[in-house]
């Protein structure tokens, strides 16, 4: 709304700087100069002692010494009470007593409809304020003595109490001079549909007033003190004053102290936000009633960039949790998000603060969890992950999750942050194979078991073990290895699409091995499309500390593969990155399963044994994998020749037959 010329000078004029400061501080009377109009004081905008804040009323200008603020009488408004301009300049045009100029017609009609309907409830505070005192309010005052509510708490919040009589306030307010029509536009009482008599909203009832951000109060939260009575919580109904979605009790009050705090906390209830209240802690803020709407949380948005929501810790707190963040997905940005904080097993912050005092609220909230954290724990928390396509469904809904984010840049930093995760949960530990095998190792009660972890030994002496009694092994372990990773680099959806196949996979070189190390922690990057190929490759040399295609390149087999570079096209590049994972696995797994066998049959066969397994092993290896029998002619898979193995373990072929 555009302010007409002269306006904010007659404004100024009429509401002096040091009135508007002397709200906030005490002068010190040793500088100070009030003839002079030459004021000062200890800062209000950080914690000192010395009199550094100095306000030129002459001029109307401000300056602290200290921290540097400064500024007029809107400026200073709008830092201590942590609003924009406009309200800055409603605040102290209520002060001066000057109406705010007309603005849109919407607005205008809005105000006319309120009129009177602010001095019906302010006048409602009061009476219920007073009855709170009164003889009928025992029970009502022994119940906030159980919540250890203070005096001052009590009349800081303007808690009061309904009687039980029907017409009480009705009655009251009448006698002040308003009409029964306008009581009930205000929402303070009731007109029943076939024209009886009307009856006071609020019975038997513990008041707490609502206020808007402008301090006028616009509504009543209720707690009821019957056993029985229901609801337990009644709210005013919507009114031209009050709508429920687009309100937060202590909203005013919460956005000063948000200004110093750098935070604000949303708690449940109207209890909560006064027992943090009490304990110090005044930048919290409660919904009404209700989860908290679109509305409320842009409200939020405009008492802190990062509020912080404080749950209580149960079920139903946990999906209040869940339900605050869905609403937040797709609104935040870089300059808005939210955090969370679950409350310890059932509590609230009342009982927090009775426990721990404000420590241990404070201390809870600076543990808070960013939004990703609760995304992550939502869809991980007791799940299991045993298959293709329980990981799939995982995949599908983090990607629909993350979509719903409308900030692009945002959105992809999400996106990293989740393949990290990912990257984690699905990784295996980074420590050898007992036998060194991609797949399944024999065990030791005559089953195939899953491969076994080393848990101490040379990890030189298990991969010598593994290429023991041929020199071509190493050799072809590299190639393989090398046309892999060479593939899965230049082709970064390709990696992502083998990722698991290459977490599994044993490298026999070691220092291929920390290459698919650091091109798996470079993954995520890659699959948020935050990172190309040529920068994968970058990323991976950052992490080893050297040109990774160096290393791979200088195989011949490598730099002759058309289907291995940059340029080639992804299916035959993955073709060619299929046939080397297999064929690698096969042949690490072979051979590792020999080895185990060895080792299972040592003390029991004689070495003839051993030595004809470890030859036909060879012998196969060399024969691109074919069966053991020179007089099968028919190619051997991987699972065929384990179960030529495991069948040669139950038959017991190093015992003699009797």
């Amino acid at each position: 709304m555009a302010l007409p010329p002269g306006f904010l000078d007659e404004l100024r004029s009429r509401v002096t700087l040091a009135q508007v400061v002397g709200r906030k501080v005490i002068w010190d009377p040793r500088k100070t100069n009030a003839a002079r109009r030459d004021y000062w004081a200890p800062c209000p905008f950080h914690a000192e002692k010395s009199a550094s804040f100095h306000v030129d009323d002459a001029k109307g200008f401000y300056h602290c010494f200290g921290c540097q603020a400064g500024g007029d009488a809107i400026a200073f408004i709008r830092e201590t009470e942590n609003v924009g301009f406009m309200e800055a300049v409603e605040i102290l045009a209520r002060e001066a007593g000057m109406p705010m100029p007309d603005g849109d017609p919407a607005a205008a009609a809005r105000a006319e409809a309120a009129k009177g309907l602010a001095e019906a409830m302010e006048a409602a505070v009061q009476f219920y304020r007073m009855q709170l005192n009164s003889a009928r309010a025992a029970e009502a005052r022994a119940y906030l003595d159980r919540r250890d509510l203070s005096a001052a708490t009590r009349a800081r919040f303007e808690i009061g109490f309904a009687p039980d009589g029907r017409t009480a306030l009705l009655e009251h307010l009448t006698s002040k001079g308003f009409t029964r029509d306008k009581i009930a536009e205000a929402g303070l009482i009731g007109l029943p549909e076939d024209g009886g008599a009307a009856y006071d909203r609020f019975r038997g009832r513990i008041m707490f007033p609502i206020r808007d951000a402008r301090g006028r109060a616009i509504a009543f939260g209720a707690r009821a003190l019957r056993d029985g009575q229901m609801p337990k919580y009644l709210n005013s109904p919507d009114t031209p004053l009050f709508d429920k979605g687009r309100t937060l009790y202590n909203v005013g009050p919460a956005r000063a102290a948000a200004g110093k705090a750098g935070s604000v906390v949303v708690v449940e209830g109207y209890m909560d936000v006064i027992a943090l209240a009490q304990a110090g802690i005044d930048n919290a803020v409660a919904p009404l009633g209700t989860a908290i709407t679109e509305d409320q949380l842009r409200m939020l948005w405009k008492l802190s960039p990062e509020p912080v929501a404080a749950l209580d810790g149960d079920a139903a707190g946990v999906k209040a949790a869940h339900r605050l963040m869905d609403l937040a997905l797709p609104l935040i940005g870089a300059d808005r998000s939210l955090r969370i904080v679950t409350l310890p097993g059932g509590q609230d912050p009342d009982d927090v603060v009775r426990a721990g005092g404000a420590k241990a609220m404070l201390t809870l909230l600076q543990g808070s969890r960013p939004l990703v954290d609760v995304l992550w724990a939502r869809e991980t928390e007791g799940a299991s992950f045993d298959s293709p396509e329980r990981r799939a469904a995982f995949d599908a809904k983090l990607r629909a999750h993350l979509a719903r984010i409308a900030d692009e840049n945002l959105r992809t930093h999400y996106q990293t942050e989740i393949g990290t995760r990912r990257q984690a949960l699905f990784a295996p530990a980074r420590r050898p194979w007992s036998g060194l095998g991609g797949g399944w190792t024999p065990g030791r009660k005559g089953r195939i078991a899953p491969p076994r972890y080393a848990e101490g030994g040379s990890v030189a002496a298990t991969r010598a073990s593994l290429l023991a009694g041929t020199r071509d092994a190493a050799a072809e372990a590299r190639i393989r290895e090398s046309a892999i990773l060479a593939g899965c680099l230049n082709h970064p959806t390709l990696a992502a699409r083998f990722e698991e196949r290459l977490e599994r996979m044993t490298f026999v070189c070691p220092d291929l091995g920390e290459i698919r190390d650091a091109l798996l922690s470079s993954l995520p990057d890659c699959l948020s499309d935050v990172i190309g190929s040529g920068s994968l490759r970058d990323a991976v040399g950052l992490r080893t500390g050297r040109d990774p295609m160096e290393a791979l390149a200088a195989v011949g087999q490598v730099r002759a593969n058309p289907h291995l570079g940059p340029d080639a096209h992804p299916d035959g590049a993955a073709t060619a990155i299929e046939e080397e994972l297999t064929r690698h696995s096969a042949s690490t797994g072979w051979l590792a399963e020999v080895r185990e066998a060895e080792l299972d049959l040592a003390g029991e066969a004689d070495e003839g044994v051993t030595w004809r397994l470890r030859q036909a092993a060879e012998a196969a290896h060399r024969a691109n994998l074919k069966p053991l029998s020179a007089g099968d002619s028919s190619a051997g898979s991987e699972s065929e020749l384990s179960a030529r193995l495991q069948s040669m373990l139950d038959q017991q072929v190093w015992k003699k037959k009797r």
